[in-house]
């Protein structure tokens, strides 16, 4: 996925996410968790900057409305920690995407010189 569509598509996610974690439960931890596997998907997904374009959106929107509950950006320990999940998902998503694509072979077309190429006659026989 290019990095044009990703970064739209990853602040979607990042919103429905903090919305079905609101609704699943007062914890911020499911926030957090579902958050996490936005940034995870991203980074698997799309280009380096749009992954991290979703991950600073899921840090604001964790840090705004989820730990402070009116959209206010709160620099505390619990905002520090979820910073360092984010990142966390996001070399993680990187590292996976980087290793899936490092063993991907394509095999090279191989064309004998010694094989005939036999095509049936079409006229009819005698």
């Amino acid at each position: 996925m290019t990095g044009g569509f990703g970064f739209p598509f990853g602040c979607v996610a990042a919103v429905a996410a903090v919305i079905a974690a609101h609704l699943a439960g007062p914890s911020p931890w499911f926030a957090l968790v579902t958050l996490g596997l936005v940034v995870l998907a991203t980074a698997r997904w799309t280009t380096f900057p749009a992954a991290l374009g979703v991950l600073v959106v899921a840090w604001a929107l964790d840090a705004g409305f989820v730990l402070s509950h009116f959209g206010a950006l709160v620099f505390d320990a619990a905002s520090a920690r979820s910073a360092l999940v984010l990142a966390g998902s996001l070399a993680l998503g990187l590292l996976t995407a980087r290793r899936t694509r490092m063993l991907v072979r394509i095999p090279v077309p191989r064309r004998p010189e010694a094989v005939a190429e036999h095509r049936p006659s079409r006229a009819p026989a005698m």
